[in-house]
């Protein structure tokens, strides 16, 4: 059984490798946006900081009155209470991001870090992991490395990384990411013979 799992595995690489290598100009292009829209965030910390507390802000109110609408039919299903909590949770979460959306950047600069912390420790995990089958993956590793010296950052400057932690934070890491889609795009060009 273990040598299905392995040759499913080794499938599963090489499909991986073959699709970088067949639309490498595809990466390239994201990864070259990613890196504008990465450094345009990054020069503008506190501007980004605000539009990403009031997005989130809406995301939560809207989800929470769908949710909210939605469960009218079923109020004798199981669970129907708890999603019933959840969604004003959601809501009156969604309502405090928009109103107070100075406050909201505190929480949400520590569920950054939190993010940071687990993106870093996956993007690592596979530039280890498909090391062979990533053109360039150690761009890929270089990014989890520093996603996690980001959430260091942060946690060293705590409560004060509040007023520039997500608009900078966010704008390299996201730089960061298209670089590697770029180096990778490069490579993958090369081994693909122009």
């Amino acid at each position: 059984m273990t040598g299905n799992g392995a040759d499913h595995d080794d499938q599963l690489q090489a499909a991986i490798a073959e699709a970088v290598r067949e639309h490498w100009k595809l990466f390239l292009f994201q990864g070259l946006a990613l890196m504008a829209l990465g450094l345009l965030a990054a020069a503008l910390p506190q501007v980004t900081s605000l539009a990403v507390t009031v997005l989130v802000g809406a995301l939560f109110l809207v989800g929470g009155a769908v949710r909210l609408f939605g469960l009218r039919r079923g109020r004798r299903s199981p669970g129907h209470l708890l999603s019933k909590v959840t969604a004003v949770l959601a809501l009156l979460l969604g309502l405090v991001l928009l109103l107070e959306p100075f406050q909201g950047v505190r929480t949400l600069t520590l569920l950054l870090l939190a993010f940071f912390v687990v993106q870093g420790a996956l993007s690592i995990y596979t530039a280890l992991r498909y090391r062979r089958q990533l053109p360039s993956g150690g761009w890929l590793l270089l990014s989890g490395l520093v996603d996690l010296v980001l959430a260091g950052l942060i946690w060293a400057d705590w409560p004060g990384s509040a007023v520039w932690a997500i608009g900078l934070l966010v704008g390299l890491s996201v730089f960061f990411l298209g670089l590697a889609l770029v180096m990778s795009a490069l490579a993958a060009r090369s081994q693909a013979g122009g």
